[in-house]
């Protein structure tokens, strides 16, 4: 049944074939057979391969079977695919050069990345344009096939047949300038499928199978002649297809894609801020040391770390590469790298795992490159201007300079409790009162507070005091360090017109908005327009400013301002009154760079009086995309002023806990429980009065946030996306 099967299949492919162009004749000649649908012909074997041996035919009708079999094989033999035949017939005539095949490489590359693109458009298989894009990179992959099985045609002859194994997905694989690839033949297929242990047990027997080759896959170290980014500069001039010879170059980096066609291998390397394409021709890589080819290709996979020498050469596509006499591998690595073109799509995995988030993504290494210049921007900025960094404790016996809870640790040598610094503002004045009159450190922070997309426990801050300058003065100098901030990390940009999401920051539009607390309020409380200090300032109504911005919020309506409700109920001031509407009402809305001046007294301890408004400091915050970016003052040097402000904030924070707990407590042991672990005292620094009363010169002050001003600048949606390493709960 078996056989009169075949021979029916047989008759249906003699009788269904195409006649098409082969490879073998002319452009004007047909062949003498046809061509025939090899996916068929395949089936139909696979079908008898599979079938049950009880329903099988005889031993004797066996041997027929099989014989029927190879003369449907054999007739089948050395016949194209009509689609590819004309291409493989223009490169059967001679060799293909490793030129053609990097350009055919490149075509595919090309071809599918115009099909990934029209789906990241919104197209569907259904649609025309992804048919014809489907269509052209099957023509462009059939057409490099034909060239690979011209450049080896004595291949298949030669390769042994591999061993019995479960199938397994072929791992994605790019070479030749980033192109992607069908895979390659000495590649690791299992390394897409299989688990980390298993690709890490093969890559450690690798290991050993270097070392016996005299490969040291852990170098010590590697001379560089240059970086990538610096040869793609020093040869930008150099044309298609020209060898630069003579001069020797040493070049260095990870394996990012690879890409192997029998006797040329693509390896494509990344540095510190570049990629260079390593050219292997096994001539010339064996010309010294016969069999170094075939080890590169079994041995160096995605993630290692290689150097090569090699002269410089423009591939026929246009592909800056090193055509490599000596090859080096640097460093095994044992686990493979995210997908090339998914990367890491599991955030908590980028933050936790931040050396393979960099690996992975160029645009999160660009972010704190970044971040770095923005760093030492400020600092040139700041000693350029005749300010001396400075550096005070992290460890205090008491914390201070904000209104924040601390995290706490204890001293074993000295037996006492310390917090970690939670401002550097009061030791950074003791310097001004020491005689230094400009002084800055920037630092880290740390607060015991929430986790957010603005917060992060541990941040970094600048603070910066001049003497015999006040707030004005203040407020200039922080608009000129942001905006040469923003220079150093926007090159090009001369209007410094910066895109965070969907909006556009003027910050080149100078000078920048500058409005009071109060008329912000007033301003964005709509039909209401509620003047809280002009009303209950000098009465300090309390209660009537509270009932009057309730009353606002809920005419207001949205969900904002009706979640600062019970935060103006709780306002023990007009001040904070104040406060908490323009926290519910205002702050989020200032998107483009404000200035928010005049800040009630009751909420700025450590700044002056306002020298001509009653009931408010000389103060400002610079909010930018509803961020609040900076902090100033002109600083409070009056210590009567000082001792009775920082004993009224105290005694005001101390009311509020009691108020707290009493509500706990009547919530239940859960609440009272949750309410002393967010407790937290505040001391009156007595050392810091104390320095004020041997006297500090008229001073301006004031603070930025570095993590948010990177934010702003990197288009970072997330604090925890410009700091390396952001705090994690801790794994299970």
């Amino acid at each position: 049944r078996t056989t009169m099967l075949l021979a029916r299949h047989a008759t249906w492919l003699r009788a269904t074939a195409r006649p098409c162009w082969s490879a073998s004749t002319t452009s004007s000649s047909r062949c003498v057979g046809a061509c025939v649908r090899p996916r068929s012909n395949a089936s139909s074997i696979a079908r008898f391969a599979t079938t049950p041996r009880h329903h099988r035919a005889s031993p004797s009708r066996r041997r027929t079977v099989v014989g029927d079999a190879a003369a449907v094989g054999a007739r089948t033999a050395g016949f194209h695919h009509s689609r590819s035949a004309p291409r493989a017939a223009a490169a059967g005539s001679s060799a293909p050069t490793a030129d053609e095949i990097a350009a055919a490489t490149a075509a595919v590359a090309d071809a599918g990345e115009k099909v990934r693109a029209l789906k990241a458009a919104g197209a569907t298989n259904a649609d025309d344009a992804v048919q014809a894009g489907v269509a052209a990179l099957k023509d462009a992959k059939a057409t490099l096939a034909a060239l690979e099985a011209a450049a080896n045609p004595e291949a298949e002859k030669q390769t042994p047949p591999a061993p019995k194994k479960k199938p397994q997905q072929q791992q994605k694989k790019g070479g030749g300038g980033g192109q992607k690839s069908a895979g390659a033949k000495n590649a690791k297929a299992a390394e897409s499928t299989s688990s980390a242990e298993e690709v890490r047990a093969i890559r450690i027997e690798k290991i050993d199978a270097l070392t016996a080759a005299d490969m040291t896959p852990f170098a010590y170290r590697f001379d560089r002649t240059h970086t990538a980014t610096q040869l793609q500069a020093m040869h930008a001039s150099v044309e298609n297809g020209v060898e630069v010879e003579g001069v020797t170059e040493a070049v260095c980096g990870r394996v990012k894609a690879r890409r192997v066609f029998g006797k040329l291998a693509f390896l494509s390397i990344e540095d510190d801020g570049g990629a260079i394409q390593l050219y292997l021709d096994v001539k010339r890589v064996d010309a010294k040391n016969p069999g170094t080819f075939k080890r590169i290709v079994d041995l160096c996979d995605m993630g290692d770390i290689v150097g090569a020498r090699g002269t410089v050469k423009r591939t026929e596509k246009g592909e800056l590469s090193i055509v490599v006499d000596e090859f080096e591998m640097l460093t095994k690595s044992l686990l493979p790298l995210p997908d090339k073109f998914k990367g890491l799509t599991d955030v908590e995995t980028r933050y936790r795992q931040r050396y393979l988030d960099l690996i992975a993504s160029p645009e999160v290494r660009d972010v704190f490159r970044t971040r770095a210049g923005i760093v030492s921007g400020i600092r040139r900025f700041l000693d350029d201007r005749a300010f001396m960094e400075m550096e005070t404790p992290v460890l205090e016996s008491r914390a201070g300079g904000a209104d924040a809870k601390p995290f706490s640790t204890f001293h074993n040598a000295l037996g006492m409790d310390l917090t970690l610094r939670i401002a550097t503002e009061l030791h950074l004045k003791r310097l001004v009162v020491g005689g230094f009159e400009r002084v800055y450190e920037m630092g880290r922070i740390f607060r015991n507070e929430g986790i957010s997309t603005r917060h992060n426990p541990e941040f970094t801050s600048v603070e910066v005091y001049q003497a015999y300058a006040d707030v004005s003065d203040m407020l200039e100098l922080t608009e000129d360090m942001i905006c040469a901030a923003a220079e150093r990390a926007c090159p090009g940009n001369e209007n410094l017109s910066i895109p965070y999401g969907d909006e556009i920051i003027h910050l080149g539009k100078r000078p920048w908005r500058r409005e009071s607390m109060n008329d912000l309020v007033k301003e964005y409380t709509g039909e209401c327009a509620l003047d809280i200090m002009g009303t209950f300032g000098e009465t300090k109504d309390v209660d009537g400013a509270k009932a009057a911005a309730e009353a606002a919020l809920r005419a207001l309506g949205d969900k904002e301002s009706l979640a600062g409700i019970p935060n103006v109920q709780k306002s023990p001031t007009v001040g904070h009154v104040l406060n908490e509407m323009f926290e519910a009402c205002v702050e989020t809305k200032l998107r483009q760079p404000t200035f928010v001046l005049d800040h009630p007294v009751e909420i700025s301890p450590l700044a002056k009086p306002h020298r001509s408004k009653p009931g408010v400091t000389e103060r400002f915050e610079l909010f930018i995309v509803g961020r609040e970016l900076a902090n100033s003052f002109s600083e409070l040097t009056d210590p009567v002023d000082q001792r009775k402000r920082l004993e009224g904030q105290i005694a005001t924070h101390a009311k509020a806990r009691s108020e707290a707990r009493a509500a706990a407590e009547a919530q239940g042991k859960e609440a009272l429980r949750a309410f002393e672990d967010d407790d937290y005292p505040i001391e009156l620094d007595e050392d810091f009065v104390t320095a004020l009363e041997y006297g500090m010169p008229p001073t301006g002050g004031m603070g930025l946030g570095v993590d948010r001003l990177v934010m702003l600048l990197t288009n970072s949606a997330s604090i925890r996306d410009v700091i390396a390493f952001p705090l994690l709960k801790k794994q299970e």
